[in-house]
């Protein structure tokens, strides 16, 4: 951490009617949150925990160093009014005491600790904190015991009713020697009321690092397996997210003769850079990540800290809203206690638009409990194959238009990687889907209205979407001298499409008999719909 100094079965033919909306209330099952202060001055410290929007349970700034002596050091940033603040919010001020990667302070504040875990429980009794997270850094496994009997200290001298947690380093490789092996995950959980798993630094500042995630998905479910396969009780699980990334300089050092290899970078920073430049943000779905690249030209340059980047291609390994939504599927799925992050002030604004919510299993406040299409929309949005309208809204109300069918389509089909071969239609030029319904024509998934209009904002009706479907997946007709819909002519463009998807019991009609082509659906019967085919796209991609 200190190293950085910083996502009802269909009615059938899209019967069933929506039933009216209520306005949405947090979920009871609330799970724990808490996040570290370091960056910014005291005096930003308040509106710093206002921008969370009450998310939080507990704030952890850096009022305890250890010196290099291995005493207690207050720091000058612990100011009283801010603690009260915080209490007047319901809101837990739990200092973290760091050694900041600082080894002889860390090993002995551990051969002091007796007395190091005194003065701590006094420091917490005299400036009414609620408890403490041990945060120790960069210490050898050797004083591994020593860590953890530093831990029973504190648990028996600090008040029952105060915290005492440990910031531990992630594990999801089982590594038992050096930075990693340093925590005893199994012992620390006899005395800490949790532990906040630092699942993040998957990559690092420093020429032997790769280029990749801070945290991709598989780091970050990994390094929670490792705690319960020590035997840590899953309600003294805490998992922490990065709200930081990290750059490389591409094509060599900068003007100045600086190499860039995993520079940490806030998130903050990361779309303005990409506005300056031109540049591009992209998602990767393998290991739910987002990165960004750019170049800057001959003459131009930026400034990240003293650090000057100078004209060359740059791409930085980032946190935003889709990466960050997946890693908070992680604590309900495992029944852990809850989340931490490194660190307040690096996070983008919306981040707390969204958090609470989907860290607490509301992924739509749109879709209420209880809607019909509820589970599938969750299920189809936790695949990728269908986001929200917004952060927090999925519109499960509104037309489904072809632009969205047929991203839906490639992203089902694990087309969306694909970089189409030529730009036929020329509505979609400048469209948020250009490049997805470009893949689906040349795939043979859809067709345009002409041969150059796709018309992305219209309704998707009933029979392109059985056109779309039966393109892919090629159904079997049997032949019948009987028309199953009185609507729908024998000579019809899209009569064999709505005849082979009616027969494989898909699309079925009306209860007046009618099939009504021309109608349109609702996001939330393309969610039911696509839940409901979700193991015939699957033998697809197997089939691939």
């Amino acid at each position: 951490m200190k190293r950085l100094k910083w996502i009802l079965i269909l009615c059938t033919a899209f019967m069933l009617t929506i039933l009216p909306q209520s306005t949405p209330t947090k979920s009871q099952n609330n799970l724990f949150n808490m996040s570290y202060l370091f960056f910014g001055s005291p005096s930003s410290y308040i509106s710093q925990v206002d921008k969370t929007k009450g998310s939080l349970d507990v704030v952890s700034p850096n009022y305890f160093d250890i010196t290099q002596e291995g005493d207690l050091a207050i720091t000058w940033t612990l100011q009283s009014s801010f603690i009260n603040e915080m209490h007047k919010r319901g809101i837990r001020v739990v200092p973290f005491l760091a050694n900041h990667w600082n080894a002889t302070a860390g090993i002995n504040g551990l051969n002091n600790r007796d007395a190091l875990a005194r003065k701590v429980a006094d420091a917490i009794q005299k400036y009414n904190l609620d408890g403490v997270n041990v945060d120790i850094e960069g210490v050898g496994s050797t004083y591994r015991d020593a860590h953890t009997d530093f831990i029973r200290l504190l648990r028996q001298y600090v008040p029952k009713d105060k915290e005492v947690s440990v910031a531990t380093a992630a594990n999801p490789n089982g590594w038992n020697t050096g930075w990693h092996g340093f925590y005893d995950y199994t012992a620390l959980a006899k005395y800490a009321d949790y532990l906040m798993i630092m699942a993040y630094d998957e990559t690092w500042e420093s020429p032997d690092s790769p280029i990749g995630p801070v945290s991709s998905i598989q780091f970050f479910e990994r390094s929670i397996q490792y705690a319960i396969n020590r035997g840590v009780p899953r309600d003294r699980i805490v998992i922490g997210l990065p709200f930081y990334g990290r750059m490389w300089k591409l094509d060599g050092p900068t003007s100045a003769g600086k190499s860039i290899t995993g520079k940490g970078v806030s998130s903050t920073r990361v779309g303005p850079l990409v506005d300056k430049y031109n540049g591009k943000i992209e998602f990767d779905e393998v290991t739910k990540s987002s990165f960004a690249t750019f170049s800057i030209p001959s003459g131009q340059s930026s400034f990240i800290g003293s650090t000057e980047l100078t004209a060359g291609n740059y791409i930085i390994w980032y946190e935003n809203e889709p990466s960050i939504k997946a890693k908070l599927r992680m604590p309900s799925k495992y029944g852990l206690k809850g989340t931490g992050s490194w660190a307040l002030y690096h996070e983008t604004p919306d981040t707390w638009d969204y958090y609470s919510l989907w860290l607490n299993s509301v992924f739509f406040t749109d879709v209420v409990a209880n809607h019909w299409a509820e589970a599938s929309i969750n299920r189809v949005s936790e695949l990728g194959w269908m986001a929200g309208t917004t952060s927090t809204n999925f519109s499960p109300k509104k037309t489904l238009t072809r632009a969205e069918g047929a991203v839906i389509i490639v992203r089902a089909l694990d087309k969306d990687t694909i970089i189409p071969k030529s730009q036929q239609f020329k509505d979609a030029v400048g469209h948020w889907a250009q490049k997805e319904i470009e893949i689906a024509r040349e795939l043979g998934y859809v067709s345009g209205k002409s041969a150059t209009t796709f018309d992305p904002k219209a309704p998707l009706t009933r029979e392109q979407l059985a056109a779309i479907f039966q393109n892919i997946f090629q159904y079997n007709i049997t032949n019948s001298t009987v028309n199953p819909f009185p609507d729908v002519s024998k000579n019809k463009w899209s009569f064999n499409s709505i005849l082979a998807l009616s027969q494989q019991g898909i699309l079925s009609g009306y209860p007046d008999g009618t099939f009504r082509p021309s109608s349109s659906s609702t996001r939330a019967d393309m969610a039911a719909l696509m839940d409901r085919m979700k193991n015939d796209f699957e033998q697809i991609q197997l089939q691939q």
